[in-house]
């Protein structure tokens, strides 16, 4: 015997649906939770049985996905770097093209977790708790104080500074004075990765894969995504990696980079562009457990405000390979 999960009514193990309420059961158990008023909910739900507020539907295959795996990644206090070789490829989607060249860099295994945020920073601001989870609430302010401060730990140069101060804290997000913020690519130290260097990576670099999504032409085992997320963020590197070893480059939380954002790409060729020299909104790359398919591509772009928090919004960190001979001093 079986139980209705909603009004508790017994039930045949062969029972698809309760006979006292019509509430699914069986393989249609609940998998998720209304993000209005917590009700539990069934994968075939398309509306709240108590607030009625519409939700994402869930095919029933899908359940067991919501499950968290074993992590693959390293998840130590402080991210893992992968050497990413330099190369030429193309960036941007058919309806946008440019030719871009990157020398050599290094780019963080999975996006900073909540682990490595609160090791570094002693803060843990993440709406979706969980320390191997990716830190989110994070807005790009923080992440480039972040990059500074682990710098600073690690005895090398900070990438980030305002004038020529380069503890950042004192500075709130909403201060017009980060928009005398420089980068010094030059320097040792951590720093967010650039919008170039971010879609190359997610691309597999030098491999040129020819995949929509990083590492895989099949979303769900590469990203945790609008339709498998279960409406929430989860441990990283439970998916797949790309052909670099990287993880969650798309899905589970959206990237802050460097760049401000600009609609179009220069017609020109490019070598390691850092983007506009001006603007209002910062490049997120990769889409999150929030977003369908499509804003998941390596090559789909959005925008935020520089003070913008989201629980779907993280980053990753990089460093320049001041190793590589085609780097320009």
């Amino acid at each position: 015997m079986i139980s209705c999960v909603k009004c508790k009514t017994s039930l045949p193990d062969e029972a698809n649906f309760c006979s006292h309420c019509g509430f699914p059961v069986g393989s249609l158990k609940i998998c998720r939770s209304c993000t209005e008023c917590g009700a539990n909910l069934s994968a075939i739900d398309r509306f709240c049985s108590q607030c009625g507020k519409p939700v994402r539907v869930v095919k029933s295959t899908d359940v067991n996905p919501f499950v968290n795996s074993k992590s693959n990644a390293a998840n130590n206090d402080v991210p893992k770097m992968i050497a990413i070789e330099g190369g030429e490829f193309l960036m941007g989607g058919a309806a946008s093209n440019c030719v871009v060249n990157l020398t050599s860099f290094f780019l963080s295994e999975t996006p900073v977790t909540q682990r490595q945020y609160f090791h570094i920073t002693g803060q843990n601001p993440s709406k979706l708790q969980g320390e191997d989870k990716p830190v989110e609430m994070v807005n790009w302010c923080e992440a480039v104080i972040f990059c500074n401060i682990l710098s600073a730990r690690k005895n090398l140069t900070p990438c980030y500074s305002i004038g020529t101060i380069t503890d950042l804290r004192a500075f709130d997000s909403t201060s017009p004075v980060w928009k005398r913020i420089s980068c010094n690519f030059l320097a040792n130290g951590f720093r967010l990765p650039t919008e170039a260097e971010w879609e190359f990576a997610a691309r597999g670099g030098k491999n040129c894969d020819p995949f929509s999504f990083a590492g895989n032409s099949d979303i769900d085992k590469v990203a945790w995504y609008g339709e498998n997320s279960n409406i929430n963020s989860h441990t990283v590197g439970t998916k797949a990696p790309n052909s670099l070893g990287l993880f969650d480059m798309c899905g589970n939380v959206t990237e802050w980079c460097w760049d401000y954002f600009e609609n179009d790409f220069p017609t020109k060729s490019q070598l390691n562009p850092h983007g506009p020299q001006i603007g209002n909104m910062h490049v997120k790359r990769g889409g999150s457990w929030l977003d369908d398919a499509p804003q998941c591509t390596v090559f789909y772009r959005s925008a935020s405000a520089p003070a913008g928090k989201s629980s779907s919004l993280g980053f990753r960190i990089c460093q320049t390979n001041l190793n590589d001979p085609n780097l320009k001093r």
